[in-house]
């Protein structure tokens, strides 16, 4: 191997490195934080950081206090998961859920400011909302999107509530930041995401979280319902099979 070969990949191997310091860290990562864990020079951190976050690989924290993980590399993890066994493991998972509770389930992780519909089981009935993988649904008027907003810091959580397009799909959906953060603040005691007709008129949903091996919510576990088969409050009673699934799915180890 050249020496400029052997430079290129160990400059490769760096950038990985960076990137897996900050994914593991419980709080957004500054240049000085990142110098232990990854064993580079200031200097070096900075180039690379700057390079990952005009990439999209990871991005500003929302205060400005350090890097996060970006979008493409929540992109990067769901694609590498849905090619392995991983994902046969998680979709037996789900279909079981929605055949005990007869409605589609899906999960759905965080994407930048959405939501991204990562896998799905829809249900027998014929009369169904269509959400299909792929799709991307606002975190402020949906179960899941408020309940990742829940598990944000609270000064965080405000940040990002404040600078959102809080466009109204229904009669239900709540536009005003402190009717959204007092709906939220609710979730975050709960842990439950409910969305009453908020995003689709005729639609209800709850979804409860997905957690890291640190307890951080990296996706939600939910189902959905036509409104004229199911009530929020029906929708409730279904927690214990959601909450019993999303902890087997939850990474443990």
């Amino acid at each position: 191997m050249s020496d400029n070969t052997s430079d290129k990949s160990s400059r490769s191997v760096r950038a990985l490195e960076v990137i897996e310091a900050i994914a593991s860290a419980d709080r957004p990562m500054t240049v000085v934080d990142l110098m232990e864990p990854t064993g580079l020079p200031k200097a070096t951190l900075h180039r690379q950081c700057n390079l990952l976050e005009q990439e999209g690989f990871i991005r500003q924290d929302i205060n400005g206090r350090g890097y996060v993980v970006g979008h493409r590399m929540r992109k990067l993890a769901h694609l590498t998961l849905a090619t392995t066994a991983e994902h046969t493991y998680r979709h037996g998972i789900l279909s079981t859920v929605s055949q005990e509770i007869g409605e589609t389930c899906n999960i759905v992780i965080p994407l930048g400011i959405e939501m991204f519909y990562s896998d799905r089981v829809e249900t027998k009935w014929p009369l169904r909302h269509q959400l299909p993988i792929g799709s991307n649904v606002p975190v402020h008027c949906t179960a899941s999107g408020k309940l990742y907003l829940s598990s944000l810091p609270k000064n965080q959580c405000a940040t990002l509530i404040s600078v959102l397009p809080l466009e109204k799909h229904t009669e239900n959906t709540l536009v005003h930041p402190d009717d959204l953060l007092k709906a939220i603040e609710k979730i975050r005691q709960d842990q439950v995401g409910i969305d009453d007709e908020e995003f689709v008129d005729g639609m209800v949903a709850v979804a409860v979280p997905i957690n890291d091996n640190k307890g951080r919510m990296v996706a939600a576990l939910a189902f959905h319902a036509p409104a004229v088969r199911m009530d929020i409050e029906k929708a409730r009673t279904f927690l214990p099979t959601l909450r019993k699934a999303a902890q087997a799915l939850s990474v443990t180890e």
